[in-house]
């Protein structure tokens, strides 16, 4: 059963590092290469990010707002054939309608991916009481972005920009393979919780709008460096064409986060450990406006990604413990809202750059809206109490 488990767990992990790390966060380093070799402007390159921003929008809403969980992993996998082919296209095609409707479609499946994976595997860690395995099972964003970087420069240097978007395709495919035969939401063991026994650790249903606005707000600040830290790290003299560099520290600092968050979360709470990723987060967006040096775009990226997913693990994991009867539909809500944040802060960043010329107005105002959302969290501290008691009342009732 343990190694069934596993199994289920990596496949989950690699669903994420397909739609995820890769077909969602891999134009972040990919970006640049494609600016030096076809001078594509920042406008352009904007416009193509903010398509895919509109894809994971509409995504959401409808991955929250469908009833069917009856068909999630047949949709998974579509959604994954989806995102494995618009990662290939990209490096077939010189056209920025194009690129921008691979975007959208992009975004589109990757929202499908982690509302769906999300539900599969949050599911099922609850039925076998393993709930704080959902940080492994988010660490697989972190993991993706880390090994994208690392592939990037040398299918760059064999292949130029084209060969690196069909190169991580492949990798995709071959990922798919596994998630295909894995992650199968057929349950092994099927307990019953009794319903009391989460409401000591997570606040009333009623609580779940500060939630959801909070959310809102760490969307639309997070994306600001998500989006331009390795364009702007790139136009500085500190890295030498070596901006990847930067990326790399975000999914190394990513890929154990979300399991060190969850594990916080089981003794601190989610709302306080949400509380100070955050906080915490607001201080790595704008480090680079006060001080600008590679230490410092190295601590910003670091400080970006040990947060970044682990915010996503907590506010996902503590939506569905508020609501375990529609866990599409919160992870639905939360990932609308996530997505809107997004569709708004790369422009507004723009604009500002454009007045300024320069980011820093933009990364001050991104890290002032984030640490804004921590601080409406941080009204619903009190409803938590001790979060690592061990819940009553569960009995197995079939075990394969």
């Amino acid at each position: 059963m343990k190694n069934q488990t596993y199994h289920f767990l990596i496949g989950g992990i690699f669903s994420l590092i397909i739609a995820m790390g890769i077909g969602r966060f891999a134009y972040t380093p990919i970006l640049p290469l494609m600016q030096k070799e076809l001078s594509l402007s920042n406008t352009a390159a904007g416009y193509i990010a903010t398509s895919n921003y509109a894809g994971y929008l509409l995504g959401a809403i409808l991955a929250g707002a469908i009833p069917f969980k009856k068909y999630r992993t047949i949709l998974l996998r579509i959604s994954l054939i989806i995102s494995i082919l618009t990662t290939a296209l990209m490096g077939l095609s010189y056209s920025n309608s194009l690129w921008n409707g691979l975007r959208f479609l992009s975004g589109f499946a990757s929202a499908f991916v982690l509302v769906l994976a999300s539900g599969i595997v949050l599911d099922k860690l609850s039925t076998i009481r393993k709930t704080s395995w959902s940080g492994m099972f988010y660490g697989g964003v972190g993991l993706g972005i880390f090994l994208s970087s690392l592939m990037i420069p040398s299918l760059n240097l064999l292949f130029r920009w084209e060969g690196t978007w069909l190169g991580l395709a492949v990798v995709s495919g071959i990922l798919a393979i596994f998630v295909w035969i894995w992650l199968d939401e057929t349950p092994n063991v099927v307990e019953k919780k009794n319903k009391r026994d989460i409401t000591g650790k997570v606040p009333p249903a009623k609580w779940l709008i500060w939630l959801i606005i909070a959310y809102g707000l760490e969307g639309l600040g997070y994306i600001v460096t998500g989006t331009f830290i390795v364009a702007i790290a790139e136009k500085t003299s500190y890295f030498h064409n070596g901006a990847t560099l930067v990326w790399m520290m975000v999914g190394l600092a990513a890929i154990p986060s979300c399991l060190i968050w969850s594990l916080l979360a089981k003794k601190w709470g989610f709302i306080k450990s949400l509380v100070l990723a955050m906080a915490l987060q607001s201080l790595g967006i704008a480090m680079p406006a006060f001080w600008m040096s590679k230490t410092s775009f190295v601590i910003s990226a670091l400080l970006f990604g040990a947060t970044f997913m682990g915010i996503t693990t907590l506010a996902t994991t503590l939506g569905r413990e508020m609501n375990p009867s529609d866990s599409n539909r919160t992870i639905g809500m939360l990932t609308a809202i996530y997505a809107i944040g997004q569709l708004i802060g790369p422009t507004l960043a723009g604009v500002l750059s454009s007045l300024t010329h320069d980011f820093n107005v933009a990364f001050i105002g991104a890290a002032s809206v984030v640490f804004f959302g921590a601080i409406l969290l941080s009204s619903g501290i009190h409803f938590e109490i001790t979060p690592n008691v061990q819940p009553s009342n569960i009995k197995k009732t079939e075990e394969n």
